[in-house]
């Protein structure tokens, strides 16, 4: 069987489209942070929707074809490739001969890059699905050194390109929002919206932290029943810096849930490293 083998890595995941319809167990869906690059990536390859794909963190991943000629394709944050050593254009469409290497280096900007292989990696799945949670710690484990990672057959397309351009992050995004169930426990909901924020270095796949302002309770001891939570909620501890909910949040919370970021706009929240700046505005 054809596989690739992890040479080097620092962190990745394997992810796919996650596990829909688990809440009732306590398993959230997980998947890709930032989906539509997920989908952009498996796309390139000809693969299924919903093929398990890597999830990289800052670049720092090389791997080696073995057993056969495996095709790749990158997308999201933009990492330099190098195949053998050689430097290839970023979002192109790759064949990895048997034996030869393929490194992904740090991105200029953004965090994740997702790199699809054609057929999907075919680990176990959990529950239907590949991706590796790191609330739940279900799935894949995150890759090291010497992983052999099977090259699946979750084909539904020819590849049709050789590259698409590659994305930028570079500047400060403001993300729509719309209100909470519970912004009526906060003194002024407007400060979401006034205030430029910044990532915390704790933030994560279950949740982005934000430092730069403080959002008061109207009565900071006043406690809440655990409701549903979602991703794209930002929940606001007693502390006051929001914290907005990513693809591995927790199904449920205990935090009042002043305003949920649009759908459409987590992609992009998903690519915010830490120390970067953001703003809300309130979707019309």
């Amino acid at each position: 069987m054809t596989s690739l083998l992890v040479r080097r890595v620092g962190l990745a995941l394997v992810q796919d489209a996650g596990r829909p319809g688990q809440a009732a167990i306590g398993v959230g869906r997980s998947g890709a942070a930032d989906r539509s690059s997920y989908a952009l990536a498996n796309r390139l390859v000809g693969n299924t929707a919903g093929a398990a794909a890597l999830e990289v963190v800052l670049g720092d991943l090389e791997v080696e074809a073995v057993d056969g000629t495996v095709w790749l394709a990158g997308a999201g944050a933009p990492a330099p490739l190098r195949l053998d050593g050689r430097p290839e254009p970023t979002g192109a469409v790759l064949a990895l001969r048997p034996g030869s290497r393929l490194a992904l280096g740090l991105p200029a900007s953004g965090l994740r890059s997702y790199l699809a292989v054609r057929g999907g990696i075919d680990v176990p799945a959990v529950l239907g699905s590949r991706s590796h949670d790191t609330l739940a710690g279900l799935g894949p484990a995150p890759l090291a050194v010497g992983d052999a990672l099977p090259v699946g057959s979750e084909t539904a397309d020819e590849m049709r390109v050789d590259a698409v351009p590659a994305m930028g992050y570079g500047d400060r995004p403001v993300l729509r929002v719309v209100r909470g169930p519970r912004d009526d426990w906060v003194r002024d909901p407007a400060t979401l919206v006034a205030t430029t924020w910044s990532v915390a270095p704790a933030s994560d796949r279950v949740g982005i932290r934000l430092t730069g302002g403080r959002i008061d309770l109207l009565d900071p001891t006043r406690q809440l029943p655990s409701e549903g939570a979602t991703r794209g909620a930002i929940q606001v501890p007693s502390g006051g810096e929001p914290v907005v909910f990513g693809p591995d949040h927790p199904v449920t919370g205990g935090y009042p849930v002043m305003a949920v970021v649009v759908d459409d706009d987590t992609d992009r929240l998903a690519q915010l490293r830490p120390g970067e700046e953001v703003r809300f505005a309130w979707a019309q």
